[in-house]
């Protein structure tokens, strides 16, 4: 427990980071308890879990929720293993780490892809997918991350599902840094599969992913999966007859979350979390931009989740002191990913608002007067 002012109630610092997220008290509580895993009240919770996850998602009637041990990766590679056949093509769209990671579990499971780049700065672009899916009848599933956090940069998903649904073909979603505050309507974007994890916006712990899959997408899926343990459809079948896991559940951790969903509705859904969000970025940005500090993107295709700021010129200004710095004043930011620019990154989400925020600006300011770096105005400014 520190002693520091600007820590959090439990005294952990802030984390302005992509996740783990600072958490609620509420949330953190509700993992005092024990369940079994067949234990009725564990049961109805995950009834309510995965029905509030598909209304969240605008899929009722036509899609499912399925939980998957793990880390947000497990999803995705349990998403594609089960969607894409070992006979299907795959079209990636990268701009960034989680687009490549994709690639990177097709190569794993040696399913044939195709990868569609754009640098980390720009978004992918639906009009050469277009064109790719014209040239090419043998792809037959195409995916692409919502909010790559790589860079913070928010893509096009409606675009990209468009021109995807125009020539037949099935669109996959790494929805993690985005869903619950992003909002993305199953009845407006089809889509076959979206992935998003327990601990990114919904702002409970980590432990668990989810898929939101429609219906007859995953039912054709079965026997796809590569994995036993990821095989989504086998999970699906399982819980829809008894309710229960097919393995050891993370149970503190869907308590968690389930304290987390009725946050997030008491919030307001998507529209009062991701406002949030958004208020929380602009305090950074703004704030940041008056120390000299650039952003990697400009704002119309900046998401409120996370921001990339290029690294000063000043070469008093040392990352890893800085960063060392502003964890004693109790926040805690993230190194860069990028490959076209020196950078570090700030996060908008979890559970803070513009208290956080401008605390985070003072602690950057005078770490930046401790180390004598008189702006942030990076190199190429």
């Amino acid at each position: 427990m520190t002693s520091n002012p600007a820590a959090s109630p439990t005294g952990d610092p802030w984390l302005l980071t992509p996740g783990p997220l600072t958490t609620s008290p509420t949330v953190k509580e509700a993992m005092l308890h024990d369940l079994g895993s067949r234990d009725r009240g564990f049961i109805e919770i995950n009834r309510r879990m995965r029905e509030r996850l598909v209304a969240i998602a605008g899929g009722e009637g036509t899609h499912v929720c399925v939980p998957l041990q793990g880390s947000g990766t497990f999803a995705v590679e349990a998403m594609l293993g089960n969607f894409v056949p070992r006979d299907g093509k795959l079209l990636i769209l990268v701009n960034g780490a989680y687009g490549k990671r994709m690639a990177k579990i097709c190569g794993y499971y040696g399913r044939a892809t195709v990868i569609q780049e754009t640098p980390e700065d720009v978004p992918a672009d639906p009009i050469a997918l277009d064109t790719a899916l014209a040239a090419d009848p043998s792809i037959t599933h195409v995916a692409a991350v919502h909010c790559e956090t790589t860079s913070g940069i928010l893509n096009p998903i409606a675009a990209i599902a468009e021109v995807v649904a125009k020539h037949g073909r099935a669109l996959l979603i790494d929805a993690m840094s985005a869903f619950g505050a992003i909002a993305l309507d199953a009845r407006e974007v089809p889509y076959d599969a979206l992935v998003a994890s327990s601990n990114k916006c919904l702002e409970g712990s980590p432990g668990m992913g989810f898929c939101i899959a429609r219906i007859e997408a995953l039912t054709a899926a079965k026997g796809n999966s590569p994995s036993l343990a990821l095989d989504l459809h086998d999970q699906w079948v399982a819980m829809e007859k008894n309710g229960q896991w097919r393995f050891t559940p993370p149970t503190h951790c869907i308590l968690a979350f389930d304290q987390a969903l009725n946050e997030f509705l008491d919030e307001g859904g998507a529209a009062g979390r991701g406002g949030r969000y958004r208020a929380n970025c602009k305090i950074l940005i703004d704030g940041m931009r008056e120390l000299g500090f650039q952003t990697l993107l400009p704002d119309d295709l900046q998401a409120p989740i996370i921001v990339t700021f290029h690294m000063p010129n000043d070469p008093r200004f040392e990352f890893e002191v800085f960063y060392d710095s502003l964890r004693r004043k109790g926040y805690v930011i993230y190194p860069g990913k990028l490959t076209v620019a020196d950078s570090f990154r700030v996060g908008c989400i979890g559970r803070m608002g513009a208290e956080q925020m401008q605390g985070a600006l003072n602690a950057i300011k005078e770490t930046l007067a401790e180390l004598g770096v008189k702006t942030g105005v990076p190199a190429a400014a």
